[in-house]
């Protein structure tokens, strides 16, 4: 049985959809709800987290977010910390329901890939601390929904990965009694607010990117191989100068905070986890209008130390 899912600490990394004066996560707010932060056995780990949801507004679109995600326990220690290297390429895929007469398109994209690292420690009575540090790398796809040919009308779908931004995670767990009991705040720090893509349109940029807060809570506990509970998050952009130009005086704030229930089973080999999460709270338009989202995960070692070394070795016998 895979017993020490629970450890693997999680990257969240992923967009939505915005406008010019709105701002846009760099990372999916909830993304790491369910997992909890700790240190590893010496291996390397596989996290692939899948959500799509779709907000209340009309037309909405349909937006799907898939993250894969690698955890690589060394076994290497600084400060009684547990060093994992962390490594993630996100993509996003977008669905248009534009109103009648008006084309819609089914567009996929990359998002900037992750590097960072987890530095875990254990503080005993399975109680752990982790802090993630880590830059999302400004080399995505920009993406644009346009009808038709790229015009000054068309939007960047992913207007975050004008800018290289840099990701900051406390967190602390519980995984006593069978429980997860798991809250990790997270900043993120845009390199370049007022980024702009390569381009003559003025839809490109400057591009104003609000630095973020993230919390992520997780409150589940095991029955055998079952896994249920609750699970919250909630995200805020922080202020910014708006003497800076029209676009930064034009900037309209938006967060949001959602809830839901999670079920999760352990295969052995896996655990997988559903969980569906809905909007109970929030402030601006746009990318947090209210929504319904469905996530679907997998965690499984690919390979660790301790399986390495209880493999049965071929005895060589001679009659």
């Amino acid at each position: 049985m895979m017993k020490t899912w629970l450890a693997a600490g999680a990257v969240a990394l992923t967009v939505g959809m915005n406008t010019s004066v709105q701002a846009t996560p760099s990372t999916q707010p909830g993304e790491q709800v369910g997992l909890a932060y700790g240190p590893l056995p010496e291996g390397v780990y596989a996290i692939n987290t899948f959500s799509t949801g779709r907000g209340d507004a009309r037309n909405s679109p349909d937006v799907g977010v898939n993250v894969p995600i690698l955890v690589w326990s060394t076994g290497f220690k600084v400060l009684g910390a547990s060093i994992m290297p962390v490594i993630a390429v996100p993509s996003v895929f977008v669905g248009t329901n534009n109103a009648a007469g008006v084309p819609n398109q089914d567009q996929s994209y990359f998002y900037n890939p992750f590097i960072g690292n987890i530095f875990a420690w254990d503080l005993g009575n399975k109680i752990s601390t982790a802090y993630l540090v880590g830059a999302y790398i400004g080399v995505g796809d920009r993406g644009s929904l346009c009808n038709g040919p790229l015009t000054a009308g068309c939007t960047p779908v992913l207007p975050q990965n004008a800018s290289t931004s840099i990701r900051n995670t406390g967190a602390i767990s519980y995984t006593g009694d069978g429980y997860n009991l798991t809250a990790a705040l997270t900043h993120i720090f845009y390199v370049d607010d007022a980024a702009r893509f390569g381009g003559q349109f003025a839809a490109l940029g400057p591009i104003v990117n609000a630095d973020g807060l993230y919390l992520d809570l997780t409150a589940t506990k095991t029955f055998g191989k079952f896994e249920i509970g609750a699970v919250a998050y909630g995200f805020t952009d922080l202020p910014i100068n708006r003497n800076r130009g029209a676009a930064f005086a034009a900037y309209q704030r938006q967060g949001t905070f959602a809830a839901g229930g999670l079920v999760g089973y352990d295969f052995g080999a896996f655990k997988a986890q559903v969980f569906v999460t809905r909007t109970v709270a929030d402030r601006g338009v746009g990318a947090f209008a209210d929504e319904t989202r469905g996530w679907f995960r997998i965690i499984a070692p690919l390979y660790t130390a301790q399986a390495a070394a209880a493999a049965p070795v071929p005895l060589m016998r001679k009659y």
